[in-house]
């Protein structure tokens, strides 16, 4: 495996995207699913262009929404710079759902019955780099003198399996309600606003990069899920980083968001 040549080369896009690097503000944003790239040399994974614009790629929008959140707040943020289908950043390796060989129904070419070698190229290539990166960003922050919170940002389809989803913004936690609850709390204040309290996925099933990078070392933490058709413009996704801009400013004046705490 050693020989074997890189699954990245020149032309391809890094492998994350670090924004306002060096903001001493104590939050992080993180976009797990931020990017629909595959490298040259994986050839599409086989796949045409308009599958490669589906939400099985990426998270449609969700990318737009951390930058502007990013800029508005002023804190930095990762974005990781490859799709999902490769290896997904949200989920342990090894997971059955970390590699799909289908996705929503649609057969991926290049994910079928991969080699334990394989496997790992990818998990060493694309995933390990973020998460590196994730916990590189938050010790920064912390050695600032505050423990950091931790935000997640993705995006859900309007429907799922026949199935209309009522809500325009999930807010995911799995054990730390620090962050969720006040978030739910002023979101719900919007007149027409349909926010889940872990839905339409649940923190508590769902949860690799806010359980490892936050849970685990007892740092503030939850997860956003904004519908993908709020954001298929440049105004949706502005919108939506303005509503958060506004909760998080007050969430993060919040002072025992700060400490470590164990739930």
């Amino acid at each position: 495996m050693n020989n074997a040549p890189p699954l990245t080369g020149p032309g391809d896009p890094p492998l994350f995207k670090a924004l306002n690097e060096g903001a001493e503000r104590p939050l992080l944003l993180i976009c797990d699913h931020a990017s629909r790239a595959i490298p040259r040399s994986m050839d599409s994974l086989g796949l045409p262009e308009e599958v490669l614009e589906r939400h099985i790629a990426y998270d449609i929008g969700a990318a737009q929404v951390t930058e502007l959140l990013a800029h508005r707040l002023g804190v930095p943020a990762l974005l990781a710079g490859y799709s999902r289908l490769l290896i997904d950043a949200n989920r342990a390796p090894g997971d059955p759902m970390s590699v799909l060989e289908v996705s929503d129904g649609v057969s991926i070419p290049g994910n079928q019955a991969l080699s334990e070698a394989e496997m790992t190229r990818r998990e060493e290539t694309f995933f390990e780099p973020y998460h590196n990166a994730v916990t590189n960003a938050l010790a920064q922050l912390w050695r600032l003198g505050r423990a950091p919170a931790l935000l997640s940002i993705h995006s859900f389809t309007p429907s799922l399996n026949g199935e209309d989803r009522q809500w325009d913004i999930g807010v995911l936690w799995n054990r730390d309600p620090r962050i969720a609850l006040p978030l739910i709390e002023k979101l719900s204040a919007h007149e027409g606003l349909h926010v889940g309290d872990n839905e339409p996925y649940s923190g508590r099933e769902i949860a690799y990069s806010l359980d490892l990078h936050g849970g685990a070392a007892g740092l503030a933490n939850c997860a956003v899920e904004i519908r993908q058709d709020h954001l298929e413009t440049p105004g949706g996704a502005a919108r939506w980083a303005e509503l958060l801009g506004d909760a998080f400013e007050e969430i993060l004046a919040i002072d025992y968001l700060y400490k470590v705490e164990h739930f």
